[in-house]
């Protein structure tokens, strides 16, 4: 029975763990692409460019930023 319940708990953990990665991917995301946005957009003065480059920059970096932190939450220190 208590094999049956740590892992049960086991599991649990790891789901919450992976939802807790995608909503701090989603969170940094906001912020890191507001800055890109903010900062492309003074070195140019154009909002469609800053637009562009936000926008493709919050796809790739949401995507590589996941797989970096599942690839961390794999070590323990």
């Amino acid at each position: 029975m208590e094999l049956s319940k740590d892992l049960h708990v086991k599991e649990h953990e790891s789901i919450s763990s992976r939802k807790r990665s995608v909503l701090k991917t989603i969170s940094w995301r906001v912020v890191a692409t507001l800055t890109t946005l903010g900062l492309v957009y003074s070195a140019t003065g154009k909002l469609e460019i800053a637009g562009a480059v936000a926008g493709i920059e919050v796809i790739l970096k949401m995507v590589l930023y996941y797989a970096h932190e599942r690839v961390w939450d794999k070590f323990r220190f």
